[in-house]
């Protein structure tokens, strides 16, 4: 079986020079291309006859990428930030229309994903629950992509919503779970998932200590891409998907 040819884009990001080297040395994999902001992408999907394109660029940009991953007729691994649920939902469609497929995640830790399936059957015997997330102080957007997911997935998976409050220090209301965020020097990435009920309380905890923990992720997402059609939410439909 041939490799997977792999254009990268966002290659001079953080997430670019933290994976890069890993999938360049990953058997079954070929990184045929890279680009960064002001490239032709396009033009370098149809000169290196890549197979997936794998995106970590920036929001603004997220979007445009996506639909140009699309049109080139070829699959993306999508990395970055800042979709809408319309957004999801448009390019659902675009991909199914051109008969290609697209992975959009916020996270691609393993560990994460399993801190969010472990949550979600903590929150069926402790439903109040409250997140708390905290990224380095480059980090654009508040609260993180991954932590909005985890409350969506709480909030379907049961949580009891939080009390009403104006009160901006109570955090962010996403479909009734409260989300702190903090941003600070020092740290990659953490989040806790605390649950309280009656007497007792407990904290379900990710930490990520470099971003090469994402290469996990991203190696399965970019195997599981060829021959699907549609869009792909995060990691759990490739991961759990014979479980």
């Amino acid at each position: 079986m041939s490799d997977i040819r792999i254009v990268f884009a966002g290659s001079k990001g953080r997430m670019g020079r933290a994976l890069l080297p890993g999938l360049r040395t990953t058997d079954g994999l070929a990184v045929v291309g890279e680009a960064d902001e002001g490239d032709d992408l396009a033009g370098l999907i149809a000169t290196t006859s890549a197979d997936v394109v794998v995106d970590f660029t920036v929001p603004a940009a997220a979007m445009p990428n996506a639909r140009t991953i699309l049109a080139a007729g070829v699959q993306g691994v999508i990395g970055t930030t800042g979709f809408s649920a319309q957004d999801l939902d448009d390019l659902d469609n675009e991909a199914r229309a051109a008969g290609r497929g697209l992975l959009v995640a916020p996270n691609f830790s393993l560990g994460m994903i399993l801190l969010q399936k472990f949550s979600e059957e903590a929150v069926k015997y402790f439903p109040r629950v409250e997140i708390i997330e905290t990224h380095h102080e480059g980090k654009v957007d508040a609260p993180s992509g991954t932590a909005l997911r985890t409350a969506e997935r709480l909030a379907a998976a049961g949580a009891a919503p939080a009390p009403a409050t104006s009160d901006v220090a109570r955090g962010q209301d996403v479909d009734g779970v409260r989300v702190h965020s903090r941003r600070l020097p020092g740290i990659q990435a953490m989040q806790d998932v605390a649950f309280a009920g009656e007497a007792e309380t407990l904290t379900l905890s990710h930490h990520a200590l470099a971003r090469d923990c994402y290469l996990g992720g991203v190696v399965a997402a970019v195997r599981a891409m060829p021959g699907r059609t549609g869009l792909v939410r995060g990691l759990e439909p490739i991961l759990f998907e014979d479980v």
